[in-house]
């Protein structure tokens, strides 16, 4: 199958700019909502929104709660169900219909409430290198038991209720790492030992995972990758990039978002 193999992306090649990114418009402009990852906020995906606008698309990338420019509503209390009502308020009120829904990493599992409670907002959802959860299943649940002690001493060793962020993968340029290490910010162990609830049953909407094959050696997203893979009810992508690809390769994932959403569900 075509989208199975679709792109070791440095490897092929494949590589868009913003100028080049109206060529690959192939689809009626669509609304991308993004479920952003975890330390990171709105402003992390900068480098999209202009690739987004050449191709004809709108790209919404709003901030949880005690993140990004909302860091001043940090607090203990913050945790999953705050961020999925954070997205689930944005869709309400800016009044977001026909939606792509992306999850990146720990957005998978604020992406997995929203879809489960905006079920008729939802055209797709695409999982960019996240955590695909079960039914009751946390963040911490889902990760390996490694990376699990690691953020629990981590909130500990602070302030008892922050994880600071993770490393910033080691291919991302200079001037970026500096960008990011300014605007990234501790947050709350509640947003990742709060199991999710779903509330309507199994999702049934076209689904895609996006596996990013330049991994950290804990890799937690590979479970996820391999179920979607093996799983004839999921589309399967690879792209060789590191775990934030809107950042160190924006065009190259811009190829691939176009390529999925231009395919029939």
């Amino acid at each position: 199958m075509e989208r199975r193999s679709f792109l070791k992306a440095a490897g092929a090649g494949i590589a868009v700019s913003a100028a080049a990114a109206p060529a690959i418009a192939q689809s009626p402009g669509v609304t991308f909502l993004v479920c952003t990852g975890a330390w990171s906020a709105g402003w992390a995906w900068k480098k999209m929104h202009p690739l987004m606008s050449a191709a004809g698309h709108r790209l919404v990338t709003p901030t949880y709660t005690g993140l990004g420019e909302r860091e001043h509503l940090a607090a203990p209390s913050n945790d999953l169900e705050t961020h999925i009502q954070d997205m689930l308020a944005v869709i309400k009120y800016e009044d977001l219909r026909d939606i792509v829904l992306i999850g990146h990493s720990y957005g998978g599992l604020v992406a997995t409430g929203v879809a489960d409670r905006a079920r008729d907002r939802i055209s797709q959802l695409i999982y960019l290198d996240a955590f695909v959860p079960k039914d009751g299943q946390s963040l911490m649940d889902a990760n390996p038991p490694m990376m699990r002690q690691r953020m629990q001493e981590a909130a500990k060793a602070g302030d008892g209720w922050r994880v600071p962020s993770n490393p910033i993968p080691p291919d991302t340029s200079e001037a970026d790492v500096k960008w990011i290490s300014e605007r990234r910010v501790a947050q709350s162990i509640k947003c990742f030992d709060t199991p999710l609830r779903m509330r309507g049953g199994e999702l049934t909407l076209p689904r895609s995972y996006i596996y990013l094959t330049r991994v950290t050696p804990a890799d937690p997203c590979r479970p996820f990758a391999e179920r979607a893979k093996h799983d004839s009810t999921w589309r399967y992508y690879e792209l060789d990039a590191s775990h934030s690809p809107h950042v160190t390769t924006p065009g190259t994932l811009m190829a691939l978002l176009q390529k999925i959403i231009s395919e029939p569900v």
